[in-house]
């Protein structure tokens, strides 16, 4: 089982991606991530903050059904959380913009 904790964003980005190595899981990622934006937005635009609850329903419930169901592996929010949230917006960009493939 892997217990190694990563010290930087920069460390733990490679090991993020791996861990996402599965094309499903990582659409489903992205989904999710997607979904996160724009509930955010709308609840910015509409000042109606009580959306924002729905951020983590979605973005988790996208996430952790592509682990559980497709990579079949623990999501890396379990053993490092913020560095996870952060990689999840980096893989969503980077799969926005045709950097990595999904």
């Amino acid at each position: 089982m892997e217990t190694e904790r990563r010290k930087s964003f920069k460390e733990f980005y490679p090991y993020y991606l791996a861990e996402h190595s599965d094309s499903l899981n990582r659409v489903l990622h992205f989904v999710g991530t997607w979904v996160v934006v724009l509930v955010a937005a709308a609840a910015l635009l509409s000042r109606q903050w009580n959306l924002l609850w729905l951020c983590p329903l979605a973005g988790y419930g996208f996430a952790w059904a592509g682990h559980f169901f497709f990579q079949k592996n623990r999501p890396a929010t379990f053993k490092q959380p913020l560095f996870s949230l952060l990689a999840d917006f980096v893989m969503w960009w980077h799969l926005l913009t045709r950097k990595i493939q999904f």
